[in-house]
Parts: C-alpha cells; sequence; structure tokens
C-alpha cells in the first residue's frame, strides 16, 4: 500500500482567486507545489483533490500536466474529497499539503513522515502544532484508519471543509508534534494567500536558482535580502 501525499486545490479561493494558477518563476503555484511534494522522501504518489464542475478543469489539467494524478470530489467537503481520493489509491498513508504553498520544503515533509511511520501506534503527524516554521511550510501526515475514523465521525462543517482539526483535538488519536527552531520563524510569510504574497513570491523564486533549495537556504536568501519580506509584512503584522 503507498505513501500518498494528496495536495487540495479548486480555482474559486476567496482571497485570490486562481491563485494556485499564477506564474511564479516561470511556472504555475500549482506546479511548484506538486514538483516539490513529487519530491518528498517516501512519498509513492502525488494526487491533486480537485472539485467537480468544468470552472475546475483548468486546474485538473495542470496537474496532470505537472506528473500528478488527478482525483475529483466535493469543493466544499474537503475531508470527504480527501477520504474518496485516498481511497480510489489504496493508500496505507496520507501526507496533506495545500496548494498554496509554492515554497513547501520535500525533506521537511519528509520528517513529518518518518516521524508517523517511526512509531507503530502513531495516528498523526505535523509540523505546526506550534507555529516555529515560516507560514507555507506546514505539513501533516495520518494513517489511513485515522482518515476513515475522521470522515465517519466529524460532523461539523468546519472540519469537513479543513479536513484535519477533529485529528487534532479527539481523544483517542495519538499525534507527533515536530517542531521548529524558532517562533520568529513563524511570523513568516512564506505562503500564498493575498496579491502581496503573490509579489513576495515573484521577487523571491528568481533568487533561489535551479533545483529545490531546502527551507533553511530559502530562509538564508530572505534574510540577505530584507526587502523581500518587507513585501507582505503588513499581511504578516495582521
Amino acid at each position: 500500500m503507498p505513501n500518498v501525499v494528496i495536495v487540495q486545490a479548486r480555482m474559486t479561493s476567496t482571497r485570490l482567486p486562481g491563485k494556485v494558477l499564477e506564474e511564479v518563476g516561470g511556472k504555475s503555484v500549482l506546479w511548484h507545489v506538486l514538483t516539490r511534494c513529487a519530491a518528498i522522501p517516501g512519498i509513492d504518489i502525488v494526487c491533486c483533490a480537485v472539485p467537480e464542475g468544468p470552472a475546475q478543469d483548468p486546474v485538473a489539467a495542470e496537474a496532470e500536466a505537472a506528473g500528478a494524478k488527478v482525483a475529483r470530489g466535493s469543493e466544499y467537503d474537503v475531508l470527504d474529497r480527501y477520504y474518496t481520493a485516498a481511497r480510489s489509491l489504496g493508500a496505507r498513508n496520507i501526507m496533506r499539503v495545500t496548494s498554496d504553498c509554492p515554497l513547501i520544503d520535500p525533506g521537511l515533509c519528509g520528517e513529518v513522515l518518518a516521524a508517523l511511520l517511526a512509531d507503530p501506534s502513531a495516528d498523526y503527524a505535523a509540523n505546526n502544532f506550534v507555529h516555529r516554521y515560516p507560514h507555507g511550510l506546514d505539513c501533516e501526515a495520518f494513517t489511513w484508519e485515522a482518515l476513515e475514523r475522521d470522515w465517519k465521525e466529524a460532523s461539523e462543517a468546519y472540519d469537513r471543509e479543513h479536513v484535519t482539526p477533529w485529528l487534532r483535538r479527539v481523544d483517542g488519536v495519538k499525534r507527533i508534534s515536530l517542531e521548529g527552531p524558532d517562533e520568529e520563524l513563524g511570523k513568516l510569510r512564506w505562503t500564498l494567500d493575498y496579491p502581496e504574497d503573490l509579489e513576495f513570491c515573484r521577487a523571491l523564486f528568481p533568487l533561489l536558482g535551479a533545483g529545490i533549495p531546502p527551507w533553511t537556504e530559502t530562509l538564508r536568501i530572505c534574510r540577505e535580502n530584507p526587502a523581500l519580506q518587507e513585501l507582505n509584512a503588513e499581511r504578516r503584522q495582521r
């Protein structure tokens, strides 16, 4: 049974519609996310979970062009979309990454997955229980059994839309936290929600060079170019 990373993506984001297809560094945001996910150690399959309907077809087409499998499902019951995708792929363990994180780090994701796999009694692992990494490096990993229990028992609309809050709070789920090095890093915005974030990404990516640098190298570049982080600093402060 494979380890699968599932990336949720849609055209109709509320704050920045169509953001996953915006161009950054010569490629779409979604292409960067899926390509980085394919480099996660221990991952066998990359899947993009896209809502049903013709309005979402451009996202599905871009995901296929990036080499990912595509699963279609409910737009608002994202938990059901994940469950359906994982079941169709026969997933043993599932990693969750969102499509607004073009700087997602394969090595860090691999550490979260490895932490889950190293403990046979663990159900769930994440690196954002405490925000000590830049926002945009967030990832989660969980077993098929944990996802199935979540899908069966979570009933609140918030839990269905955001997939894992139920797993993060319910009794009887063994959770592992991979904590980052510094709470100050948790104030940095490396994600894509607002036009200012897109401006930041477009300014940063040409400085990253070829390949996929580790997040620590991205941090070094940001620190050497302080004007970069000023581009979306107002959103960070809010």
